[in-house]
């Protein structure tokens, strides 16, 4: 009897311990996908200066990168359901790699859309990673815990958004400092753009090789889950009728403008504070200030998470989209540092929206949770086709006036908050 109690409590020990352990390989996994999304905001200041490219054309880069999650969502739900979590995680990874280590061809071929399709195969892998990683780490131990996992692993998530432009600056834009284009003969100027374009493939190779890696792990790792995990198959068109409900409707749009302006921002940020109007700085340096954008919406997804359990969700996300509005009128009418430090606050304010947005849309969905999820993760397009519009403006006007696309947005996202404020029946 004793030797049967024994056994159990080892049994329980160790299938503890594989939780853990798979535990982590998910909250790198939301680290990894933070990091290659957030590097985007400097690797178009350094696209827009190799090929002399305007502001809505430097923006297609997150055109391609985002329409990937309108595009793979759904097929990557469908993979999950036929060969699991952990595989499909396996194989999102590949093909992270894969379109990293496309950027070599693209810079022998020295074409910018060879730079975007190896983006769109990137961002495929991405988009399988995420919908891979949101509902794992919410099966990966007690239901009761599952809010707290989902936060920390956003945090992992925040961390990586915060380090890669720091560290992409250094490594992708600290060469654009030193030599001024425009000085160079024609001949001069061939043999340093290709010079140029080979630091972003040997920087997008290094990140393949690590993610080789990081696949193999979790490859060896493939059926180690609990069987409890193993999703369900569905029919993945079912999710449609849940947009004749209003609540999730409007969330789903509200979530478009939410990415889409985020992205919009940060894409624009190193050259924002490029401007002599604002910082002036160079573009190493202004590209290592991206951090504290993705920072502050670190620091502010905890601060989020206190104020949730006193303040309703709705009015809190109206509250954001509100203060969000203000900052950038203070950062497209004023000068010097009250207007470079008002557009790095912004991320501050935005940590809250895109958990906010998503529980207030699947409020009162029940059974049909998971469904919804999968749906409204198409909305991150919004990556795709805000920022080019707003680029667009920034062309027509200058970047201060372009500020006006994100700001409708934001109002799209404090009419959403005010109308969700009170729980779904």
């Amino acid at each position: 009897m004793h030797g049967t109690f024994t056994a159990k409590n080892e049994t329980t020990h160790l299938a503890q311990n594989n939780t853990q352990r798979l535990s982590l390989f998910v909250f790198s996994l939301f680290f990894i996908f933070g990091s290659i999304t957030s590097l985007n905001d400097v690797l178009i200041p350094k696209l827009k200066s190799l090929f002399s490219l305007s502001y809505a054309e430097a923006m297609l880069v997150q055109s391609s990168f985002f329409l990937a999650y309108f595009i793979a969502s759904i097929p990557a739900g469908l993979l999950i359901a036929r060969i699991g979590y952990m595989r499909a995680a396996a194989i999102g990874l590949l093909t992270m790699a894969a379109g990293c280590l496309l950027f070599i061809p693209a810079t022998q071929v020295g074409l910018f859309g060879a730079f975007l399709g190896a983006l769109f195969i990137l961002a495929t892998g991405v988009t399988v990673v995420q919908v891979v990683s949101n509902p794992l780490i919410c099966l990966l131990g007690s239901p009761t815990t599952a809010h707290s996992r989902v936060t920390f692993a956003h945090a992992f998530n925040s961390l990586g958004t915060t380090v890669a432009p720091y560290l992409g600056a250094i490594l992708i834009l600290g060469s654009i400092n030193e030599i001024d284009p425009s000085s160079l003969s024609p001949t001069a100027l061939t043999a340093f753009l290709a010079k140029e374009a080979e630091v972003i493939s040997n920087t997008y190779a290094g990140i393949a090789l690590a993610l080789l890696a990081v696949a193999m792990v979790v490859w060896q790792q493939r059926k180690q889950l609990p069987a409890s995990t193993n999703p369900q198959r569905a029919n993945p068109l079912a999710a449609l009728s849940l947009l004749k409900q209003p609540r999730f409707a409007l969330g789903a749009a509200c979530l478009f403008f939410y990415v889409g302006a985020e992205v919009a921002i940060g894409s624009l940020l190193t050259n924002f504070l490029m401007l002599d109007s604002t910082f002036g700085f160079n573009a190493e340096l202004a590209g290592k200030h991206v951090a504290y954008y993705w920072g502050g919406a670190m620091v502010g997804r905890f601060i989020g998470a206190a104020l949730l359990r006193h303040v309703a969700p709705g009015k809190l996300l109206a509250g954001a989209a509100t203060v969000v509005i203000v900052l950038i009128a203070i950062a497209a009418n004023t000068t010097g540092s009250t207007a470079g430090w008002s557009i790095l606050a912004i991320g501050l304010f935005n940590s809250v929206m895109f958990p906010t947005i998503f529980a207030l849309a699947s409020e009162g969905l029940g059974a049909r949770a998971a469904q919804g999820s999968g749906l409204i993760c198409c909305a991150i397009v919004g990556g795709a086709i805000i920022p080019p519009l707003t680029g667009l403006a920034a062309d027509l006007s200058n970047l201060s006036c372009a500020l006006i696309v994100p700001a409708v947005c934001y109002a799209a996202i404090g009419f959403y908050g005010w109308y969700a404020r009170r729980a779904a029946v």
